[in-house]
């Protein structure tokens, strides 16, 4: 395992420099970061202190600043430290600028702005927090999106990262022997998609949880053959009712979103 430390710097929040260091790093096999957030940098004296902490522990330095001053302290500082120090926006707005004849406006954070685009998440996130898990079934019609699927199928996490999205998400879970909350082939509004699993990574996964809970591991909840039923009677609910099944075994968080969100996209596009 090769270990590096790697530097990243923004004049915002630091989420865009986060994981586009966090996507590229997945390239490369046996590889470990240590990371060195620095946000909100907006000041000659906070390049100053980076400096001497890159000094102290050289690596990659990847960075996201508009301003041109700290750009040009950073770059000198990196160059004389013979350390590579990338802009990782530069190339993108650059491109941009020239397809489309205009000029850029630096300005820090613009991404963050209080818009409609954030108050929508922000909507969408209190409208997720207060439809999880089955709760407050009788709005459901209100959503953008209802997904249902067996416990410990990624559920809420996706509901979360779709809320994010501005994605107004709730989600029911199935439970056998418990007849669902709500009628939900009676709803007209939502896209409403299925999540399964394996049934083996599934008694795997609610294995360990019982474990973390120190709950009794002797449990048809944790039962292969039950479990395995409970798997196949939910995937038969979800295709009599022609809804999009997402098989999450392989599957992060994000790439299910994902999923969801092309689907939700065409959907809305074949509507008239």
């Amino acid at each position: 395992m090769k270990n590096i430390h790697l530097h990243l710097i923004s004049d915002s929040t630091g989420e865009t420099v986060s994981m586009v260091a966090r996507a590229c790093l997945a390239q490369f096999e046996d590889v470990a970061a240590e990371n060195h957030n620095w946000t909100l940098v907006r000041q000659v004296d906070q390049i100053s202190e980076i400096l001497e902490s890159i000094t102290e522990d050289q690596g990659f330095v990847l960075y996201t600043l508009i301003n041109a001053e700290l750009r040009l302290k950073l770059e000198e500082g990196c160059r004389q430290l013979q350390i590579p120090c990338i802009s990782i926006l530069d190339p993108i707005i650059s491109a941009m600028g020239r397809y489309l004849g205009s000029e850029v406006k630096g300005r820090p954070g613009k991404q963050h702005e209080l818009d409609a685009e954030y108050f929508n998440r922000i909507d969408a996130m209190q409208y997720v927090l207060s439809h999880d898990d089955g709760q407050m079934a009788s709005d459901l019609n209100e959503a953008d999106v209802v997904i249902l699927g067996v416990s410990r199928t990624s559920k809420t996490p996706t509901c979360i990262y779709l809320a994010n999205r501005g994605i107004r998400a709730a989600n029911i879970p199935i439970v056998p022997g418990c007849p669902l909350p709500v009628d939900v082939e009676s709803l007209t509004k939502p896209l409403v998609v299925g999540l399964t699993k394996d049934a083996k990574s599934l008694v795997q996964i609610r294995r360990n949880r019982l474990r973390m809970l120190n709950q009794d591991e002797e449990t048809d909840y944790v039962d292969i053959k039950t479990v395995s039923k409970e798997v196949n009677d939910a995937h038969r609910l979800f295709t009599s009712n022609n809804w999009p099944v997402i098989d999450v075994t392989r599957r992060s968080i994000e790439e299910t979103a994902a999923h969801i969100m092309t689907i939700y996209s065409k959907r809305n596009k074949e509507s008239p």
